[in-house]
């Protein structure tokens, strides 16, 4: 795994759009579409408002969701709100480029299954997405990966639900999924994921984060987030 050091999150997102341009471009070319899936958090919008102004080959995009709240649409805590408005507000992409998590609908066991079938439509059987990108939490989760759920144990479905975890249930993609991107980008600003970034370097598997499969992954962190790392360097 690769870790760079950028100033702070600011420099995180913009470096991270120019990486998820380039990848884009070289699958466009390469496979004739490129699949992207995103997870939620403040960097991460940056990061795709940056990449909503590159001029990219916009028809032979997919973006997919890593992991979504179960919420009414339009909720201010859905992911999807926000990728919304960096897409479809600015144009760069059709609603149908956006594979929205169906979180609304009643069955969510069977709205997991129904969001595994989509990803294989655009991105083969299994699906395997051009780019992940993942986000670290405090505690160490990533996607909603989070401690002691059962999620983290399933191992025959690519999209599966989790627990309450802040007051919410969850659906996400699951490590069989994740592991076989082509690559992952991880996004990691704060200094409270200091120790966690320590572990996720580490290959900890007692943190979510520490299970990804590192050999395609890159990590863009900030200096407060990477100030241990650097402080042992």
């Amino acid at each position: 795994m690769k870790i760079d050091v950028l100033d702070n999150a600011d420099a995180v997102a913009q470096q991270a759009a120019k990486i998820i341009a380039s990848e884009a471009r070289a699958a466009v070319a390469a496979r004739g579409r490129f699949v992207l899936a995103v997870s939620g958090g403040k960097t991460p919008w940056v990061m795709l408002a940056a990449l909503a102004a590159e001029d990219l080959p916009w028809p032979s995009f997919y973006i997919a969701q890593v992991d979504e709240r179960i919420a009414p649409a339009g909720d201010t805590d859905r992911n999807l709100t926000h990728l919304q408005a960096s897409f479809l507000d600015k144009r760069a992409l059709r609603p149908e480029q956006i594979l929205a998590m169906p979180v609304e609908m009643s069955d969510a066991t069977a709205a997991a299954a129904s969001y595994a079938k989509a990803l294989a439509v655009v991105a083969g059987s299994p699906p395997i997405l051009d780019l992940i990108h993942l986000g670290l939490g405090p505690d160490g989760h990533t996607a909603s990966l989070v401690p002691g759920d059962a999620v983290l144990d399933v191992s025959d479905r690519d999209v599966a639900l989790t627990g309450d975890y802040q007051h919410r249930r969850r659906m996400t993609l699951t490590y069989p999924l994740i592991d076989r991107a082509r690559k992952i980008l991880w996004l990691v600003t704060g200094d409270e994921k200091a120790e966690q970034l320590v572990r996720l370097r580490d290959a900890d598997p007692s943190i979510p984060g520490g299970r990804v499969n590192q050999q395609n992954a890159t990590v863009l962190a900030d200096r407060p987030a990477a100030s241990r790392l650097l402080a042992n360097s």
